[in-house]
């Protein structure tokens, strides 16, 4: 623009200089380049580039030339900024490891590294202090706030026994945190260490534009070639030469070959941000073409936590007398239903058993306060004659999906207990939300068919599979594959087999065994359910664009070649529509790393 301003201001000589060296410092962007690969037999976008360059050099044409290498390194600058800057995010979660942390070894007090934290090492985190790696609070209570791991907003609250991870905000309490984890090798590394590497693997949709625009370097070559053989056939050598170059700019794939991986590293990075590792391009492509998800349901789709949520009697006021008995033989327990019977009980309010004996698939039995007591299965303590409404009420329980547990006091039932993992709090806005984008919702579980149907009718999901084996499951999956992509949510050993048979397999990261979080394509960092919707959501808009992108690249193509042949167009034309194309795609994609605020918390 500058050499072709002082060229009308009569000056011809200074505009050649000015579109000379403009010439030279574009060029140096992508010349050397084209002909390494060149030479290793790899023929690029920048070797037509590199010929249309030296092409209208050579027929006199300077200032096209000129035009030519400045925009095509302007837009080549751009790509590259863009993908920086959707790599950009993997840095900042590294950023959230402190640089210096105060720790405990030896029983003194010392400040190091927070990448030189060792296994063992009690870590001293004050208020507003970020952990420098993953571990267990062993003192302090308080509220930590994870969202820039897992993208929720609300704190969450820890104690002593709490596992806490790398990157965490410790909020008002001082804390003490035993690291399970080196400052080196934590949650946080292996998130970055995942995401990194998914950016670098590519899916169908990057596949299949790289199918199209491999055969187009070449093909562009040729036709030139051809455009220049007719023009010495025809007489004009010089002309069609000239018409060879405009051919040759106007069909390269530059557009093309940027239209997918841009979108894709943008849309991976940026997911990163609210807790969903996508664990490469093809299932960031196969997520947002998603139409049925399935749920497990223990640690899933419910907590994992059994809780005691219903307590009837024989007798008025007889509950919490036989509440606390039980509890007192079931602290001899490690069962499941055990934990939930004493975490109802207060602190503090138990007394000592004394005669505690197991009855293998039954209960326990024991001696509390000179009271014989028994707890264990209806079968058990129940029988049809049962007085106070107990069997009735034993059944009531059962039909919601609760297990029951009876309690004795010397040789009569007392008390019936309702134990049930309950669900996620979010659980049943996210199965609307699913069916909201169109995705149909299934429940696949291990559980009998009425505690299965009873959470699954609270969830709001029709379709359920219950007692199901790992190898059942995948059964299932398998045959849902056939009519739909399918995606698959869960976090134990036993989803493992499911996980790896879906189309998108998704682990619970934070509470997920190693196996599911190995077959999964994609992890949550957190346990809200609500990051699926969000991360469908997200994948579905990466592949408008990624669409978006593609159709431009291949008209830009289609429409100039045919101008250029016919000469409505000329090189500077042609260059500058090519280029602006191809700035337009870049943009387009970097849209994909921006987080719609509706897709961060709630």
């Amino acid at each position: 623009m500058v050499g072709a301003g002082v060229s009308a201001l009569g000056f011809p000589v200074a505009a050649l200089v000015i579109q000379a060296v403009s010439l030279a410092l574009g060029a140096w962007t992508f010349i050397p380049g084209a002909l390494r690969k060149l030479w290793r037999g790899h023929l690029t976008v920048g070797l037509l580039m590199t010929i249309a360059a030296v092409g209208a050099v050579l027929l006199g044409h300077v200032a096209e030339a000129a035009a030519l290498a400045f925009l095509f390194s302007l837009a080549e600058a751009l790509e590259d900024r863009a993908m920086d800057r959707a790599r950009h995010g993997l840095g900042a979660l590294l950023d959230l490891i402190p640089t210096e942390v105060r720790v405990l070894r030896d029983g003194h007090e010392r400040v190091v590294a927070g990448a030189d934290v060792r296994i063992g090492d009690v870590l001293l985190v004050a208020a507003g202090e970020r952990v420098a790696t993953d571990g267990i609070v062993t003192a302090g209570r308080g509220g930590v706030d994870l969202s820039a791991i897992t993208g929720e907003s609300i704190p969450v609250s820890v104690a002593p026994g709490d596992p806490i991870a790398a990157g965490a905000i410790n909020g008002s309490a001082s804390l003490r945190i035993t690291a399970t984890a080196d400052g080196r090798n934590n949650s946080l590394t292996d998130i970055v260490a995942l995401v990194s590497a998914a950016q670098d693997r590519k899916g169908e949709w990057a596949r299949r534009a790289d199918r199209i625009a491999r055969p187009l370097v070449p093909a562009v070559l040729i036709l030139s070639a051809l455009v220049v053989i007719f023009g010495f056939l025809v007489g004009d050598p010089g002309f069609w030469t000239e018409r060879a170059l405009v051919v040759l700019v106007a069909a390269s794939p530059c557009a093309l070959a940027i239209a997918v991986p841009v979108t894709v590293i943008s849309a991976i990075g940026s997911a990163s941000r609210f807790g969903v590792i996508v664990k490469s391009g093809a299932a960031f492509e196969r997520l947002g073409a998603v139409r049925r998800v399935v749920f497990d349901k223990t640690g899933t789709l419910t907590r994992n936590v059994p809780e005691v949520v219903a307590v009837e009697s024989a007798d008025a006021g007889s509950s919490d007398a036989a509440l606390i008995a039980a509890a007192a033989l079931e602290m001899r327990s490690t069962h499941p239903l055990a934990r939930a019977i004493v975490a109802a009980v207060p602190t503090g309010q138990l007394p000592v058993a004394q005669d505690v004996t197991e009855e293998a698939g039954r209960g326990l039995a024991g001696l509390v306060d000179g009271v014989r007591v028994r707890v264990g299965s209806a079968r058990w303590l129940l029988d049809a004659e049962g007085d106070g409404g107990l069997v009735s009420a034993a059944e009531r329980l059962a039909s919601v999906g609760m297990t029951v547990v009876v309690i004795e006091l010397d040789g009569r039932a007392s008390t019936v207990i309702g134990i049930r993992d309950e669900l996620r709090p979010e659980a049943g806005e996210t199965v609307a939300t699913l069916r909201a984008q169109g995705i149909e919702v299934a429940l696949l579980t291990g559980d009998s068919a009425r505690t299965a149907e009873a959470l699954a009718h609270t969830a709001g999901i029709a379709e359920v599979h219950h007692e199901q084996l790992p190898t059942d499951k995948a059964r299932v999956i398998e045959q849902y594959r056939r009519t739909a992509t399918t995606a698959m949510i869960g976090d134990g050993i036993n989803d493992a087999p499911a996980l790896a048979t879906a189309d998108v397999g998704i682990a619970m990261g934070q509470t997920g065994s190693a196996a599911a979080l190995e077959s999964a394509d994609i992890a949550f960092v957190g346990t809200d359910l609500r990051q699926l919707p969000r991360a469908i959501a997200h994948a579905r808009r990466g592949l408008r664009i990624m669409t978006g992108n593609i159709v431009l690249a291949l008209a830009i193509i289609v429409v100039l070649v045919p101008l250029a042949l016919w000469g409505v167009l000329g090189l500077a034309g042609v260059v500058l529509v090519h280029e602006v194309a191809e700035v337009i795609v870049i943009l387009n994609g970097v849209r994909a790393a921006r987080i719609p605020r509706r897709m961060v918390g709630s």
